[in-house]
């Protein structure tokens, strides 16, 4: 694999085509900034009425991408652009037609909005052509924030920024007004201009516009095929400090012991903006009470599930942290060289986190992130552990990278623990003129006073992401002794190859918008070269229909060679030995567009030495944009030589919304595994983006012969108020 990957870099770097694909498109589109005096009047109703907003130009036609690319959108849109020295404003106006039929179900705060109609802006202002924020707004005037996340591939929505918008419908479609304060973004000093790029998506016709780049093979986060925001002024930050503290108070009562304790808290987050480039954060016993449980799961493997992070703190800038391609899919993961779950978790038990500092920023090209945390020690479960992480990657060319990663510590206070890692992205989206074309290499090795030799981890990914076609050819090889203290690494002492091809024609009919034919192979060995397991995913059928709605069905050969037995449920394991099965899957989806919508899916056939069957089910009922239900229903049912397996998950989500920032959402789980039934109820209301009030309200009762005994009673308030000086 070594020589593989040095002779992959030679032959790139002596590549014609390597320096050819860095040529920058020199027809960029710009938009020119209206500047506006700061104490100019300003009210923000999504009306887009302001004197200051006539005289700012529109920035342009956008442009249809889908359904017809190229062609003038069914719809008009005008979004101007203004800035004071404090703050920059959009206006949006997206005439419709049908104003009765707009789609919109939603005023959640971080609702994905991917199925209702929106408005979203990508700022790119470090204009690095890599990095950058996401801002969405809906008609309701729900707010949706994300970083720019894999390459432009992906976005992290988890990240929450401090900013307002508003939304109103009138009889001609509907506006949305977007205030973003200097103070809530990162960028580089002495700019005039950022990347900058918008998307309408008009959900009833399954259409999206976009300003720049209105190419199939290019997402709206590819920023480095977007246009320029020009004429911007020198944005001041003051003293570019936010001081964030929080009282947080809290009853638990166990039910099983008849005990209550009470507790109140303090605590005290301050953010220090230096000069734009460079953000601290320094955490004093850091909180995340308000974050949402984790969804409850099953596992038919001999792997641990990855669960993702949820909490605030650790989501701030975690962008930078991003390592290596090829890791996994949006499914699974291999490898997470720094999974920041590890700290404040152990088995899943919170350990306190007295003092966390974090610094992320850049200084010319290159860019960086330093965490440093303490946490509490707690009795028969964790020491006090002082626990690090670094990244650095310097920009390379148009849109490449090398980097590096390296973390210090161990939850379980094991000494010399360390792991270190190197990474190169090469990336161009002008790859035969419009196309997207990846490679990149990585190794880690990492140590403890309880491993062995073999710890390091290599790897590499060619990758080709288009439209038409989305190929990628991974390959990895993780030592038998790799684990890496702070990461997650589900198996050690492997090969793995993967293969995925998709071709997505879109055929000229007037039901079917697109096809997807599907092959994903992967395959793992052991270091010496022996099957671990194969498995080749097919889709034979993956129509995307004109209506919105989808239907699947796949033919999924694979094999597996089990080491040593593992527990498919309480009772029930599979013996360790050799497997051949074949599996089936069959889906539908309805268009997201509609008020009812749902999501059934069903796996059968062989499993292992038995069968068994997977269903899934999902039900959405919108009956306006103030309640949202949803119900999902998990039942694995089959038999294997050793008994019966039937585990069964339930969920149900009640969400209601008063207003873009008052909102209550429940959040009920049953498993028939713990026979428990959990309930999260989290109301958040925000005044003016300074201030978060939460109650939350966790509720467990266990099922006892069909009766329901409490057993938590768990009561949180936290209230935080954020001064910005």
């Amino acid at each position: 694999m070594k020589k593989a990957l040095i002779f992959l870099l030679v032959v790139l770097v002596l590549s014609p085509g390597f320096i050819q694909a860095q040529k920058k498109d020199t027809s960029l589109l710009s938009a020119e900034v209206f500047f506006i005096p700061d104490k100019s009047s300003f009210k923000l109703d999504g009306r887009v009425t302001e004197p200051f907003w006539e005289k700012a130009v529109p920035i342009g036609p956008l442009t249809m991408v889908e359904p017809q690319e190229g062609v003038s959108p069914s719809e008009r849109t005008e979004i101007r652009v203004a800035a004071s020295s404090n703050a920059i404003y959009f206006g949006i106006i997206c005439y419709d037609s049908s104003p009765e039929e707009i789609v919109s179900y939603t005023m959640q705060r971080d609702a994905r909005l991917r199925g209702e109609d929106h408005v979203k802006v990508v700022l790119d202002t470090f204009l690095n052509g890599r990095t950058g924020y996401i801002f969405a707004v809906n008609p309701n005037g729900a707010r949706y924030d994300a970083l720019i996340a894999r390459e432009g591939e992906g976005e992290n929505q988890q990240w929450d920024g401090i900013w307002e918008a508003a939304s109103r419908r009138f009889e001609q479609g509907w506006s949305a007004e977007i205030y973003i304060p200097a103070k809530t973004i990162r960028f580089r000093t002495g700019l005039t201009q950022w990347g900058f790029n918008v998307e309408r998506r008009i959900q009833r016709l399954l259409e999206t516009d976009r300003w720049a780049a209105p190419n199939l093979n290019y997402r709206v986060t590819h920023i480095s095929q977007g246009g320029r925001l020009t004429a911007l002024p020198a944005f001041k930050q003051g003293m570019g400090l936010t001081v964030r503290p929080y009282m947080l108070g809290s009853r638990t009562h166990d039910d099983s012991e008849s005990s209550t304790i009470r507790d109140f808290e303090p605590g005290l987050d301050v953010m220090k903006n230096f000069g734009g480039n460079v953000t601290g954060l320094l955490s004093v016993n850091t909180d995340f009470a308000e974050t949402e449980v984790d969804t409850r799961r099953a596992n038919l493997t001999r792997f641990p599930l990855f669960f993702p992070e949820k909490r605030t703190f650790f989501l701030e800038g975690s962008d930078i942290f991003n390592f290596g391609l090829g890791m996994g899919s949006r499914h699974s993961r291999d490898i997470v060289p720094f999974f920041s779950r590890r700290i404040g978790l152990v088995e899943e038990q919170a350990v306190p986190i007295d003092l966390a500092v974090k610094a992320t920023g850049s200084i010319g090209r290159f860019n960086f992130g330093v965490l440093d945390t303490l946490t509490r020690p707690v009795g028969g479960l964790a020491p006090r552990t002082n626990l690090f992480a670094a990244r650095g990657f310097q920009n390379l060319w148009g849109e490449s990278k090398l980097g590096f990663l390296v973390t210090a510590g161990d939850p379980l206070g094991e000494k010399k623990s360390w792991m270190a890692g190197l990474d190169f992205v090469y990336k161009t989206s002008h790859f035969k003129g419009d196309k997207n074309f990846l490679i990149g290499v990585w190794g880690l090795v990492n140590n403890r006073e309880d491993v062995g030799s073999d710890r390091s981890a290599c790897g590499f990914e060619i990758d080709f992401p288009n439209d038409l076609w989305d190929i990628a050819l991974t390959a990895k090889r993780i030592g038998e002794d790799f684990e890496p203290a702070m990461g997650f690494v589900p198996w050690k002492g492997i090969y793995k190859y993967n293969i995925n091809i998709a071709y997505k024609p879109r055929p000229q009919l007037s039901w079917l918008r697109q096809i997807w034919y599907e092959l994903f192979t992967s395959m793992v060995t052991d270091l010496d070269g022996q099957p671990f397991q194969w498995r080749i995913f097919t889709a034979p059928i993956n129509w995307h229909l004109e209506s919105g709605d989808r239907v699947e069905f796949n033919f999924v050969p694979q094999m597996e060679r089990l080491p040593y037995s593992f527990e498919l449920s309480p009772g029930v394991s599979v013996e360790a030995g050799k497997y051949h099965w074949v599996r089936y899957r069959l889906e539908y989806c309805s268009a997201s567009k509609r008020r009812v919508t749902t999501k059934l899916t069903w796996w059968f056939g062989p499993f292992y030495n038995g069968h068994m069957n997977q269903c899934q089910g999902q039900l959405a009922w919108r009956p306006s944009h103030r309640i949202n239900l949803a119900l999902e229903g998990e039942w694995n049912f089959g038999r294997v030589p050793a008994g019966d397996v039937d585990i069964q998950l339930a969920r149900t989500r009640l969400n209601l919304f008063f207003s873009p920032d008052f909102q209550i959402l429940s959040f009920f789980q049953y498993d028939n595994l713990t026979k428990s039934l959990g309930m999260n109820t989290r109301l958040r209301w925000t005044y003016r983006s300074i201030l978060d009030i939460f109650l939350v309200y966790n509720r467990n009762w266990l099922d006892t012969q069909g009766t329901l005994l409490p057993q938590l009673n768990q009561f949180f308030i936290k209230i935080q108020y954020s001064w910005r000086i």
